[in-house]
């Protein structure tokens, strides 16, 4: 029924903000990570969302953030340090990570909201036969 799309488009909302706090979270989690298993740092990664034609979003892609340089630190002593001494950080800064955790926080609220919105709706025109 149609009626009930509305959760379905709020649900997706929900799923896409909720893979975006766990893809921002682990980019903090790996700020100060020098070495990977495919070799050099962690490279932050981003969500890409894309809408639907039928209403919701859902998530296409998780890209690594190829634009945004990498910080070099000067710490000979440091075991992933180059022949110069400088060491290779991620291209990861927290504050940005922490203004976008706050907007996929702001936009998972809303889509809750919405959800509750229309079941209140739903809820009211059940009443009114009543």
């Amino acid at each position: 029924m149609k009626i009930f799309r509305n959760f379905d488009i709020s649900a997706s909302g929900l799923t896409a903000e909720r893979l975006r706090m766990n893809v921002i979270a682990s980019n903090i989690a790996n700020a100060e990570t020098t070495r990977t298993p495919s070799g050099g740092p962690y490279r932050r990664k981003d969500v890409v969302f894309e809408t639907l034609l039928d209403g919701g979003v859902k998530v296409s892609a998780i890209e690594e953030d190829q634009d945004t340089p990498t910080r070099k630190v000067y710490e000979p002593g440091h075991p992933d340090a180059d022949e110069q001494g400088w060491v290779e950080y991620p291209n990861v800064v927290l504050v940005n990570e922490m203004v976008d955790l706050l907007a996929a926080t702001r936009a998972y609220e809303a889509n809750v909201t919405a959800l509750n919105a229309t079941k209140n709706m739903l809820n009211s025109a059940l009443n009114i036969g009543r």
